[in-house]
This record gives C-alpha cells, structure tokens and sequence, in this order.
C-alpha cells in the first residue's frame, strides 16, 4: 500500500541546455544594453534593473520549489498516517 513515489531527476543535457540559456540570455542582455546608444546613467538604471530582475526570478523559483517540496512531505506524512490506522484497525474487533 505503502508507493514511494519516483524522484524526478533532470538530464545531464536539459541542466546543459538550461544553463546555456541562461548565460546567452544574459549575454545577449549585457550586449545590448552596452551598445545602446543612450547615457552612461540610462545604460547603468537597465543594468541594475536586469540584475535585479534576475535574482527576483532565481528566488521566486526557490520560493515555489521550496512549497511544493513541503506540500510533498505534508502528503506523505498524512499518507503514513492513513496507513498506521488501516494497518492498526481490525474489522472484525467487538466494540
């Protein structure tokens, strides 16, 4: 009764194919930004909002994996709960 549920792990060429985009986005952005033809302040506002907007992004992501992680342990400990109880009850026993 008791299913232990699959770990989902990530290719070796999905963490590759992620991280590459990741740094050509980036890249690309940095370029971008660098050959923009406006002030040095103007050019160094959308650098710091980049950089911001990055770090807001890396940690929503953690923030979601992190409840849906608890959400997982929350299910499995209600699952051993269930299990306990069916395992400890006899139908047969006189009340």
């Amino acid at each position: 009764m008791s299913d232990t549920p699959v770990k989902q792990q990530n290719t070796a060429a999905f963490y590759g194919q992620a991280v590459a985009s990741f740094a050509v986005a980036t890249a690309a952005t940095a370029i971008g930004i660098y050959r923009m033809n406006a002030d040095a302040w103007v050019r160094a506002f959308l650098a710091v909002a980049v950089l911001y907007l990055v770090t807001s992004s890396f940690t929503l992501a953690k923030v979601i994996r992190d409840r849906q992680e608890a959400g997982t342990i929350v299910s499995r400990v209600d699952q051993a709960r269930l299990e306990k109880l069916l395992a400890e009850h006899d139908p047969f026993e006189k009340i």
